[in-house]
């Protein structure tokens, strides 16, 4: 018997039973689902629309539905059209006439808001650590590898010597602010449309609040209308999945390039690597590949959405039924996406010969600059100064170091013997020491906030 079938005569055609289901995907919400219902079968027996032993007998037969789900060995049923008609199907079939009850003053509207609701704060939870694992890891090799000079780069061309650490963190701090926004999207996530109805409010005097804090919730929603159409939450939970998504995907590109034999620098671990079916020699990235195509799929999402809820009228539409494939997908495969690049990072092999390779004095040039203006020079004098300087090398094929200090004063007379100075490396990553810069002992006290913050996060 259908939620809706009283004043239907006809049976529902095959394709259109197809086209309407959704418990083959939503079948995934039952955990809140079950929770949601033994919440509100609570709500109605403090109301008295639910006896005592009513109540107990819906609890009971609740628990023994998730335990079915649980186990794997729930037995649907051709007309269990959502989650919601497969747990009442079901209750009915364990309690009997006190399972019709559960339904009373609730629609499938207010039930599924609250439903997907409880299902994006379960995920902000699990993603909230799975960054926060990924953040450990690059703060370990930051550690693990302190000192290290690497090449820095812009536009892919080298540009100033820093520390191989202040590369990784810097990865740690945009995954900082995806939990910051994940937070964030939390509190407007944490609000309870239970109560709301199809469309327009409860009748029964069920106590809102008490629902809200029952399951965990901050606040209730203030507007029956919007609380069953709001899926605003579910966007935002996906602009911050494709978001940080990006960021993985800026790591997963520096990686892959880092890796590649030309450069050398680092080695991603062979449980994360693959093979060529050609080419006996080749030991190709494909995780950050495959992180980095992930993004796309997760952008993806976020679009399908947004498009989704676009054209709607006011109030709950069966479009709306559309918002949960593609948030699933997404949650697979950024949960899957993190916890991968997590074990890329752990397993990386350092090359720090490799780095010192590539470092060349054209990447002192800037340091060259800074050196005229600590003698006077205005900064926009000093860089073509030392652009004259540059073109100098180039013509008499030499290195900046090489170039003779009698050719320099000839720029300038502010160069002097201690010019020779500028072309040390580490040198140069030493006088970065600005909050945030490269120096090591910047680098070492982002190192330690950052172990502050995850501190203070395992905490929570």
């Amino acid at each position: 018997m259908k939620m809706w079938g009283g004043r239907f005569t006809k049976e529902q055609s095959e394709v259109m039973k197809q086209f309407n289901d959704s418990f083959r995907f939503d079948q995934r919400l039952y955990e809140v689902d079950i929770r949601g219902s033994k919440t509100y079968a609570d709500a109605l027996a403090y109301a008295g629309l639910l006896t005592k032993d009513e109540n107990a007998q819906i609890q009971i037969g609740l628990e023994q539905v998730r335990q079915e789900f649980a186990g794997g060995v729930f037995q649907a049923q051709t007309e269990d059209e959502d989650i919601h008609t497969a747990v009442e199907r079901r209750l009915r079939e364990l309690i009997g006439p006190p399972a019709g009850k559960l339904h009373t003053g609730r629609s499938r509207n207010d039930q599924v808001a609250l439903d997907l609701r409880l299902y994006v704060l379960e995920q902000i939870e699990r993603f909230l650590d799975l960054i926060a694992h990924l953040q450990r890891q690059l703060v370990a090799q930051s550690e693990a590898h302190f000192g290290i000079i690497m090449p820095g780069f812009t536009h892919l061309q080298p540009a100033q010597p820093i520390l191989f650490s202040h590369w990784l963190m810097s990865f740690f701090w945009m995954f900082e602010r995806d939990k910051d926004r994940l937070l964030d999207v939390r509190k407007r996530t944490a609000v309870s449309p239970l109560g709301a109805g199809a469309l327009a409010g409860n009748p029964f005097g069920i106590d809102r609040y008490m629902l809200s804090d029952s399951l965990g919730m901050d606040q209730v929603s203030n507007n029956s209308l919007d609380a069953v159409s709001d899926r605003d939450f579910s966007a935002e939970f996906l602009f911050v999945l494709s978001l940080s998504a990006v960021h993985i995907s800026h790591l997963a590109e520096d990686l892959i390039l880092f890796c590649n034999p030309a450069l050398g620098f680092l080695q991603i671990g062979e449980a994360y690597s693959t093979g060529s079916s050609l080419m006996p020699q080749k030991r190709n990235p494909d995780s950050m590949e495959l992180a980095r195509g992930k993004a796309g799929r997760v952008i993806a999402a976020l679009m399908n959405l947004l498009v989704v809820l676009k054209g709607l009228p006011s109030t709950y539409n069966k479009d709306l039924q559309e918002d949960k494939e593609p948030l699933f997908d997404a949650v697979d495969n950024f949960s899957l996406t993190l916890s991968v690049v997590g074990g890329v990072i752990e397993s990386l092999t350092v090359f720090p010969e490799n780095m010192a390779a590539q470092l060349n004095e054209g990447m002192l040039a800037t340091d060259m600059a800074e050196y005229l203006v600590r003698r006077g020079l205005p900064f926009r004098e000093a860089h073509h100064v030392v652009g004259e300087v540059i073109r100098y090398a180039e013509a008499h094929n030499l290195s900046l170091s090489d170039v003779p200090l009698s050719a320099l004063k000839k720029i300038t007379p502010q160069f002097e013997e201690d010019v020779v100075q500028v072309f040390e490396y580490k040198q140069s990553v030493n006088r970065k020491t600005s909050i945030g810069g490269t120096a090591p002992q910047a680098v070492a006290e982002q190192i330690e906030l950052a172990k502050k913050k995850l501190g203070s996060f395992a905490a929570k």
